[in-house]
């Protein structure tokens, strides 16, 4: 790789002169493989055996592991399960800040629940490792806001979403500057800002060609519009998690340090030490060569400075709600609500969004008329939608994680039937019941059939099927 002289220069100011060697070599080499477990939906016999081999922990992360070669993941059914999600291990390196910041928020008001922000979250790897550190640190008592401004990218996040199977979630596809009107209603938020990428050299060569100290410097400027502009959404005490994935000071501890100057906010030291994690002013830096991943920087504030607006009042989700919104789920029978209540293994609320009848956690729900003012694309776990009387129910519900384990028949599919059913191929159970079935992997669900005896139907959207050879 031929690199910019000036980017050398930015290198030595935050990995040391002496460490640039590593990093260059590092750089021309192959990335490391890592994969973050859902402990949600992975059996504990099951983790040093999933991939045939016992990988070697992530140390910031204890659901995480370094594989020792890539193994061909569109073709593993567990993917598609959402039982993994592989992500770049230094990438998890946030996860590990907001969760010691959470653990803060639960210590000094323990009975609130948390309220959770990820600003900039396609394609969905942070989003989802924050959403398993909020169920593992609050149980059911929070909620997360996953926001995308790039349409298209907001698709594959909800997609994502869905598959790793967490209902206390929201989707929206807004500018940052949308949110200034929640005052103070985000306990924390996450901010992994674009950035010039530096981080990323390794996995493309093309970021090594558009990098230029303009674009640095534009960069910067958008990364302190974008925090300016989602920081009234912050409450008063509450935690900002700022991270980019590149190396030099100007994206990364000046902005932190205009942050804290500009909008009133205070640094928070990151208690983490591990060889090859490196200390910056304000924060942490991770830099191939030094650790296993790729780069990443990440620094935690707490905001000094209340909002002018005081937090929304809490409203049920059940009432003043638009009528071309999400409106409770009152078009269908008792008899049928008490049957779909009864898919879950805990209490949820029905609503219904443009035919589609959702269910939505009691503390989700309690707070969505504040999030339908951002349009979110997805709230809770889509159950399905009626035709006549009969449901059709969505591919979500099988992935998600409160679904109840009787709630549907089930047919285990081997490996061969399963990359099939990914595959949108014709499918025969012959043992299985007529009607709706879940199709499970390893006892993973996968999603649903419908059984007509001679053939089934396959209910795996089309936009998610395996298009390699299989």
């Amino acid at each position: 790789m031929n690199f910019d002289p000036a980017f050398l220069d930015y290198l030595k100011a935050a990995a040391g002169e002496s460490n640039v060697p590593a990093v260059i070599s590092a750089l021309s080499e192959p990335a490391s493989v890592s994969v973050r477990l859902n402990p949600f939906k992975l059996r504990p016999d099951e983790t040093s055996g999933l991939f045939g081999w016992k990988g070697e922990e992530v140390p910031w992360n204890g659901n995480a592991l370094f594989l020792p070669e890539r193994p061909q993941f569109t073709l593993d059914p567990l993917l598609h399960a959402g039982v993994y999600y592989v992500q770049d291990s230094s990438a998890m390196f946030p996860g590990f800040v907001f969760r010691s910041a959470v653990r803060t928020l639960i210590s000094e008001n323990p009975s609130s629940g948390i309220r959770a922000l990820d600003l900039c979250a396609a394609p969905g790897g942070k989003t989802t490792d924050i959403a398993t550190s909020l169920r593992t640190l609050c149980g059911d008592d929070f909620l997360l806001v996953s926001n995308e401004i790039m349409k298209q990218r907001a698709a594959v996040l909800s997609d994502n979403a869905g598959i790793w199977g967490e209902p206390s979630m929201a989707v929206t596809s807004a500018d940052p500057a949308a949110f200034s009107g929640l005052a103070g209603f985000f306990d924390i938020i996450v901010t992994d800002v674009p950035c010039s990428g530096e981080g990323m050299f390794r996995k493309d060569g093309e970021a090594v060609a558009q990098w230029s100290v303009d674009n640095v410097e534009l960069c910067q400027a958008r990364q302190r519009r974008i925090v300016a502009d989602v920081w009234p959404a912050l409450a008063e005490g509450g935690f900002l998690v700022y991270s980019t994935c590149t190396f030099n000071n100007k994206e990364n501890d000046d902005n932190v340090r205009w942050i804290a100057e500009n909008l009133g906010a205070e640094v928070v030291g990151i208690d983490f030490q591990t060889s090859g994690i490196m200390p910056s002013r304000y924060g942490k830096v991770l830099i191939p060569g030094l650790v296993k991943g790729e780069g990443q920087y990440c620094a935690l504030l707490r905001k000094t400075v209340s909002s002018q607006v005081s937090r929304p009042v809490k409203n049920r989700c059940r009432r003043n709600l638009k009528a071309d919104s999400v409106r409770s789920a009152g078009g269908i029978s008792k008899e049928l609500k008490i049957r779909l209540s009864g898919l879950f293994d805990r209490n949820v609320e029905l609503l219904e969004r443009n035919g589609m009848i959702l269910a939505v956690p009691e503390f989700l729900c309690r707070h969505l008329p504040v999030i339908e003012s951002l349009g979110p694309m997805m709230r809770g776990t889509a159950i399905g939608q009626l035709k006549g009387r009969d449901l059709v129910p969505d591919a979500d519900l099988a992935l998600s994680i409160i679904l109840a384990e009787d709630a549907f028949p089930k047919a285990e599919l081997t490996i061969q039937e399963a990359r099939a059913f990914l595959h949108r191929d014709a499918l025969m159970l012959p043992d299985a019941p007529k009607g709706i079935v879940c199709v499970t992997y390893l006892g993973h669900p996968l999603g649903f059939v419908k059984n007509l005896g001679s053939r089934c139907n396959s209910l795996h959207p089309q936009h998610r099927r395996i298009r390699m050879d299989i």
